[in-house]
């Protein structure tokens, strides 16, 4: 019939649109490739069929090497016995469980905040926190390069939305005269920028909102765990956990790798989420085999800092060697070190023969990045040892040598 013809018509139409960007993807060197992984992660993974002596990885977030610990593990086995796999709802009706509540008490404790909302992930805090804390009236000042789920939060909520150049305090000031008239101010940023391994300048961010009269929101996910003398966080490393009143972070790094997001802060602000946060009222509650494993996680932190504190070492030995060797390594001290290249084709071809090599990394181009900010992310883990980082330098300059970076 000609409305099926029709039909057929703008199917086949939409085909082409898709393919050609897919076409333009390629040719531009900026496909991104998903190996196959065959092992639970850790230090050593089996990838596409890899020895069972395993892959050195050097591309997760998994800083603490949590989502592999036995106790861990266990603890997911002991709630899936006792509690299930899922609740097949959402909180508010029939999907809350004790493991919830507790997870969110030890997560305010951890974090030294008065409560905590748990949600399916941190991109879903971040989605959920904006539109319900900020109207009309107010204003939203945010680091240009936060996380893009920052970035869609702030696109949801009706608020004045002022962008602020990266970590640029005057800015940043200049931003926050010109929202004076605003009910409430937001400053918005991340604790440390994924990309690039850069942590934001808090304490100087804290005396600008109390001069001004703005709270102050953190996302802490490439920071909740490791940074700081007891691996609370940013706000702790810079001493401000006393000055940031708000913080979103995942359960999906360092916190046993599986899945999950919270907001910390106020009472009144998590009571009113539980009411109001669309991602929280309208997505399934966490599995519990995921709030056990997390659960766990969070009380070896808050047991010991021991595991916490042997990232400085094994950050900075990887840090110094690849800069010894000639690399350009962005960031300072943190566990993300990325290696500069520029170009996202040479990143590609270097991180495929670095595999042959034995590590597993992944080059990062646009748009997860700037175009001509290409780059390897290098990410040590609390898991890897000395001679596990010494064999990625060495991969990394045999390979560099190879593609002419490194001489």
């Amino acid at each position: 019939s000609a409305l099926a013809s029709d039909c057929y018509s703008a199917v086949a139409e939409a085909r082409a649109v898709l393919e050609s960007e897919l076409d333009g993807i390629r040719s531009a060197g900026t496909w991104k490739s998903e190996r196959i992984i065959t092992s639970r992660q850790g230090p050593r993974i089996n990838v596409d069929g890899s020895s069972s002596s395993g892959i050195l990885n050097f591309c997760a977030n998994n800083y603490l090497g949590l989502s592999s610990h036995p106790e861990v593990v266990q603890a997911g086995i002991d709630a899936l016995k006792t509690h299930g796999a899922g609740l097949s709802s959402v909180r508010f009706i029939c999907g809350t469980q004790d493991l919830h509540k507790n997870l969110e008490q030890k997560l305010a404790q951890f974090h030294e905040r008065e409560d905590c909302i748990l949600y399916a992930s941190c991109f879903d805090a971040n989605a959920g926190l904006f539109e319900v804390l900020l109207g009309p009236e107010d204003a939203v000042l945010s680091d240009e390069l936060n996380h893009a789920s920052i970035i869609d939060g702030i696109r949801l909520c009706r608020a004045k939305r002022l962008r602020y150049k990266h970590m640029d305090l005057e800015n940043l000031e200049t931003k926050l005269k010109e929202s004076q008239s605003s009910r409430m101010r937001l400053v918005v940023t991340d604790g440390v920028f994924s990309m690039d391994g850069d942590v934001a300048p808090l304490s100087q961010i804290c005396d600008l909102a109390e001069q001004y009269g703005a709270m102050v929101f953190v996302d802490e996910c490439h920071a909740t765990g490791f940074l700081g003398p007891r691996g609370r966080g940013t706000d702790e490393l810079l001493g401000v956990m006393d000055r940031v009143d708000i913080i979103n972070s995942t359960l999906g790094k360092a916190l046993g790798g599986a899945a999950g997001g919270y907001t910390v802060g106020p009472k009144p602000l998590i009571d009113l989420l539980r009411q109001r946060s669309r991602p929280y009222l309208f997505s399934n509650s966490l599995p519990p085999p995921v709030v056990g494993c997390a659960t766990r996680a969070v009380e070896l932190l808050l047991a010991s800092n021991e595991i916490s504190q042997s990232m400085v070492a094994k950050t900075m030995r990887f840090r110094n060697k690849m800069t010894q060797a000639g690399f350009t390594i962005s960031g300072l001290a943190h566990p993300i070190c990325p290696v500069m290249l520029g170009d996202a084709r040479l990143a590609s071809m270097m991180s495929d023969d670095m595999l042959k090599l034995g590590v597993y990394v992944i080059g990062f181009s646009f748009p997860v990045v700037p175009k001509g900010k290409a780059r390897i992310r290098v990410q040590i883990s609390a898991a890897h040892t000395d001679e596990d980082i010494d064999h990625c330098v060495d991969a990394f300059i045999q390979t560099g040598r190879k593609h002419g970076v490194v001489s």
